[in-house]
Formats: C-alpha cells, structure tokens, sequence
C-alpha cells in the first residue's frame, strides 16, 4: 500500500489510519510523494528548482515515518506518484533530487519503486539503494513502453483489459500499447491505483489468477 504523504493528496489524519489498517491486515506499507499540487492530484508538472524537489520529497517521506513509527509500522518502499513520477523517470536532476531525498530521510532499508530503465532507477541505484521495476495492471502505455498521461482516452483500462494486462506483464514481462505494439515491461510488481472504482476486484482477481499461473507474491520489505 502506498500512502499519500500531504503532496497531492492526504494528512496526518488518513496516513494514521492508513498505516493501522496495514498493520491490522499485515500489508507492506509506503510512501508515496509527489509535486504538492492537490488541485491537479498531482498530475500537473511543476518546474521546481532541484533543491526545492529534494526537501518536499524529504518533508513527505518524514511526515509519514514519524507517523508510521507511532503506529509501530515499518516504511517499506518508496512509490511516487502522478507527474513527479514522469518527470522523476525522464529529468536527472529531478531524479538525483528524489533519489538524495530517499536516502536523506534514512527509512530503514527501504526500496525505490520505479521503471526497469529510467532515470529514477540509476540514480537510486548510484546511492547504494534497492530499485524494484514496476509495471501497471490498469493504465495504458504508449508504444515506447510509457505509461500514457491522464488525458488520454485511454489512459485509464477497464477492468477486462487491466486484468489480462496484468497478467501479460506478470506472466511474460510484455505488455499491449493501446496502438497494438508489443512492449516489454520487465516488472517485479505490478501496481493498481486504488482510488478507480474496479480496484478491489481487480486486486483479488488478478492476485488469484497469477497465484493459479504459479507466481509467488509477497512482500518485498525486509
């Protein structure tokens, strides 16, 4: 589960509440920073200084540990959202700024969510810390392997293509661009955007697919 840490959306109020029910159902808990843009949910680019993106990145990632180390809850990952996870994946200094905010914040042994070739990946990875590539189960990606922005018609999947979507990048790291290429997305996770409303569905139903298929799933965090 990531967790809204006040950039686009959240408060201390949700992240508590958040960070209990992952402790009550046993589920890795994250961070999930962004542009603090709440009008747009995070999905407006914001040309910010480098040192302005590291200390609102660090200020997020802060936020909720002091939080998650009342409940008595371990960070896991990191997981950012909407269009800082865009320019974060394409800029280097975007991604060197949110990379040394990752490693500022000192959450213990915590791992980076991020594309399988990016910019956020190689920085992270410069500072000694753990990437994991993710794919999506219900966005739609461009033929060079992107994910398509929010405007786009099909942006967003129903839940038919989401689930065999899932699949294909769980089961053969290839996924369909909406243009019909073959792309592939070498994910070691698969994330769901949970506020759409076939979340919950697509969550139980892809999870007991790949499962049937002989996929293990757990939790990455140490």
């Amino acid at each position: 589960a990531s967790i809204a840490c006040g950039g686009h959306a959240g408060d201390a109020a949700t992240m508590r509440e958040s960070l209990r029910l992952c402790a009550v159902y046993g589920v890795e808990a994250g961070a999930h920073p962004s542009f603090p843009d709440r009008a747009n949910f995070g999905q407006q680019a914001m040309n910010l200084p480098a040192v302005e993106v590291m200390a609102l990145v660090r200020e997020q990632l802060e936020q909720l540990k002091e939080i998650a180390d009342e409940v008595g809850v371990t960070l896991c990952h990191v997981k950012l959202h909407g269009m800082l996870a865009t320019v974060a994946s394409q800029q280097p200094t975007v991604a060197r700024a949110v990379a040394q905010a990752v490693h500022a914040a000192e959450l213990h042994r915590v791992y980076v969510r991020a594309g399988a070739d990016c910019e956020l990946r190689r920085e992270v990875s410069a500072l000694g810390m753990e990437v994991v590539a993710e794919g999506f189960a219900d966005r739609g990606y461009a033929a060079d392997g992107t994910l398509l922005p929010d405007p786009h018609p099909q942006a967003v999947l129903p839940y038919e293509r989401s689930l065999a979507q899932g699949l294909d990048i769980g089961l053969r790291g290839t996924a369909r661009a909406v243009t019909g290429e073959l792309v592939s997305i070498p994910a070691q996770s698969l994330g769901v955007h949970a506020y759409l409303p076939e979340a919950p569905r697509l969550v139980r139903d892809l999870s007991a697919a790949l499962r049937q298929a002989g996929i293990r799933l757990g939790t990455s965090c140490a």
